[in-house]
């Protein structure tokens, strides 16, 4: 017979694997906010196809992604042309940018390798909390 430590751990299991699931799929579409903005910034549009070949990933998958960018609010797209981001799709892009600069900072001070710290803080970056982000700023102002 299990003990009631193991029921109550059992019963949690669940709202983690949830909790989990609902980070990672916050985690896609920061990424997708981020790459859409990228190729605005280069291209002036960001087109399904070269969002797809950017993320690695199939034309549908990246078709899905801006669909759900689409219903939150943070993309738009015209007919014959590509997918643009809202200002609040800007401002999300801008946001995971800039976490995921601080990041990549903190891990080359650290001495991480700077292709190292790319990949690493690729993860990272949808993680952070606000205040580790801002002890990462503090740390980086002091001059590490």
């Amino acid at each position: 017979m299990p003990s009631p430590g193991a029921e109550a751990e059992a019963a949690a299991q669940p709202d983690r694997f949830n909790q989990a699931r609902a980070a990672q799929s916050v985690a896609i579409l920061e990424d997708y906010a981020e790459m859409i903005g990228d190729l605005m910034e280069e291209m002036g549009e960001a087109r399904i196809t070269d969002i797809a070949r950017r993320m690695g990933v199939t034309h549908p998958t990246a078709t899905k992604a801006v669909a759900r960018l689409k219903r939150e609010g943070l993309a738009v797209s015209r007919p014959y042309r590509g997918v643009f981001l809202t200002e609040e799709g800007l401002a999300l892009a801008d946001r995971v940018r800039a976490r995921h600069r601080t990041v990549v900072a903190v891990l080359v001070a650290l001495g991480v390798p700077p292709e190292t710290a790319e990949m690493d803080a690729e993860g990272m970056e949808h993680h952070v909390s606000d205040v580790t982000l801002k002890a990462f700023e503090s740390y980086l102002e002091r001059g590490t």
